[in-house]
């Protein structure tokens, strides 16, 4: 397995990712540890949650499986804050403040000394970068943080980050993790374009379109009960449309006269995409990672390449994956 370089940093890591959104909600902690250890067997290294995911449990059962197996010197571990997580006013967004907090109470939750990738969820509409970078860069000198990132940021966010930082000397983005699957490929026209010349990895997430790219929905209406779309709703409801769901079928087409599951050519497509450094995999049982860990060794062929270009056009979209961004104004055809 060839390991990618992350942006800036000189860090490699796998081509694929694992993310844990599903970890506690609904995955319980024994099948996660089995998860979290056979993605590192299988040579995957970087291990992606958030100080929001299930008001934190994620993050605990991360930490007590790296403690469990000794194993946390063999991963890199990224985390993110921005979502309130607390009663309090300051329990959220980017502020000196919370970012100090949301640091010291992840790295207890993770049962660790120092968060590899630390990432702002969101960009926050009222706060200074230099706020938040100064945080940061503090951070990161007292060997709390190693690399930041940031996530759902516009182009111009980031390159505002990028300039401040050089300006003052603050710590330096070095990734950027936006949505990116098939069915929304909108990062193409600004955001992959501006990584690609700043030298910024790409850590993108939901590769499976939450299975409508796997043909897990045959109606944007009648969901199966067990789908994230049924049990969540809300935005991961919305993304569920008609048209995404037209395209997951025509992908399972061609798919199967490939040879390929439908799940595991939706997650190559994107992982041999210019710019992306590794989509991160959402197992929610240790099935699911074993169905998709093949892809590590896999190379998407021209031929298929141009099919799925066929299928959505670069840089448009048609289901939003961007609805969690109050930045992003919905345009999907």
């Amino acid at each position: 397995m060839e390991y990618r370089v992350l942006g800036r940093s000189g860090v490699k890591i796998a081509p694929l990712g694992l993310g844990t959104g599903n970890f506690a909600d609904p995955t319980p902690e024994d099948e996660a540890g089995r998860i979290i250890n056979r993605a590192i067997d299988a040579g995957i290294n970087l291990i992606d949650t958030g100080n929001s995911y299930s008001d934190g449990e994620s993050e605990r059962i991360i930490g007590r499986a790296l403690a469990a197996s000794k194993r946390r010197h063999e991963v890199i571990l990224a985390t993110k804050a921005f979502y309130k997580v607390g009663p309090g006013p300051n329990d959220e967004d980017l502020s000196r403040l919370h970012i100090i907090q949301a640091c010291e109470d992840s790295l207890r939750r993770l049962q660790t000394d120092h968060i590899d990738l630390f990432q702002l969820h969101r960009p926050s509409p009222s706060i200074h970068p230099e706020e938040t970078l100064g945080a940061l860069t503090d951070l990161a000198q007292q060997g709390k943080v190693r690399y930041i990132g940031s996530s759902v940021h516009p182009s111009w966010k980031i390159m505002e980050a990028i300039m401040v930082s050089e300006l003052k000397g603050y710590a330096r983005i070095v990734s950027e993790q936006p949505p990116y699957n098939l069915l929304d490929r909108r990062i193409e026209n600004e955001i992959v374009p501006m990584c690609q010349a700043y030298d910024l990895g790409m850590i993108t997430w939901s590769p499976l379109a939450q299975g409508v790219l796997a043909g897990r929905y045959a109606s944007a209406t009648d969901m199966p009960v067990d789908s994230r779309g049924a049990i969540r709703g809300g935005i991961y409801s919305e993304r569920i449309t008609p048209q995404g769901i037209a395209i997951g079928n025509k992908l399972v087409s061609l798919a199967k006269a490939h040879g390929i599951p439908p799940a595991q050519l939706a997650t190559l497509w994107v992982k041999d995409q210019p710019g992306i450094t590794a989509p991160l995999l959402g197992p929610r049982t240790l099935e699911q990672l074993e169905h998709l860990l093949p892809v590590l060794d896999m190379t998407l062929s021209d031929e298929l390449a141009q099919a799925c270009d066929d299928l959505v056009p670069p840089g448009s979209a048609v289901a939003n994956f961007f609805n969690s961004a109050v930045w992003m104004k919905e345009r999907v055809s």
